[in-house]
């Protein structure tokens, strides 16, 4: 083999499985239940089959224009088959990413929230909340219990791309969000405890989110989880004020 094809050469599978398996290892040590680093190990898997996926599907090469309209013909009609493969490999990589882990269930039905996914949801909302606020002294556990009712409004499958639909959420609705919390976060004259409480906390970003794309099924989980009714009703009249 020259240099070329050294610089060239793929990862073969025994490779690949060994890196998993090293990370696992690692991840073991520093106290990571197996069960979620697979389950977060699978989904970086699919996501780069599906990035791979929409980078190709964007940018087909064209056949070579000397080789004839037959010839670009089956060259479209071979890279076109190959993408569409790559697509569908993608999507099986998510769903054994997200019914493999610790609260294994059907990809598109609700279940109970793991670990792993409740972690990936701090990790979301927590940089978008400061873009808009500063930090909080709103007690921690409000956190768990609040995200825990927004997650259960979600299947496996749709919490697995719910930070981008976060980021997405916040960027078409950045103006009215700062609006939002200059008037009623930290900083504001409003205080962290009663009807505007939530406005201090990091998870209000996903219950705004949730309440515009899902408003019945909070509600169900929010009284399910018999949190405060009226963080709930504050956001929801904050949110009405700062439009």
């Amino acid at each position: 083999m020259n240099t070329a094809d050294e610089g060239r050469q793929q990862l073969d599978a025994a490779s690949v499985l060994n890196a998993k398996s090293t990370l696992l290892q690692l991840l073991a040590r520093a106290g990571v239940y197996t069960g979620d680093a697979e389950e977060l190990i699978g989904l970086v898997e699919a996501g780069a089959l599906a990035l791979a996926y929409e980078e190709l599907d964007d940018n087909v090469r064209s056949a070579p224009e000397e080789k004839g309209a037959l010839y670009a013909s089956g060259w479209s009609d071979g890279a076109r088959a190959v993408t569409e493969e790559l697509g569908a490999v993608a999507e099986r990589a998510l769903v054994r990413a997200v019914t493999s882990g610790p609260t294994a269930s059907s990809p598109d039905e609700r279940s109970p929230v793991g670990r792993a996914e409740m972690e990936r949801a701090k990790v979301a909302v927590t940089p978008l909340y400061l873009s808009f606020a500063e930090v909080s002294d709103l007690d921690p556990e409000v956190t768990e219990q609040v995200l825990g009712a927004v997650l259960r409004t979600m299947s496996p499958r749709q919490r697995a791309g719910y930070p981008g639909r976060l980021t997405q959420f916040a960027s078409a609705h950045r103006g009215h969000l700062e609006r939002l919390y200059a008037e009623y976060g930290p900083g504001s004259p409003i205080a962290i405890h009663g009807r505007y409480s939530l406005v201090h906390s990091a998870t209000s970003v996903a219950v705004l989110e949730r309440l515009a794309v899902t408003p019945s099924a909070l509600h169900e989980e929010w009284d399910a989880a018999e949190l405060p009714p009226a963080w709930l009703d504050g956001l929801t009249t904050a949110w009405g004020s700062a439009d």
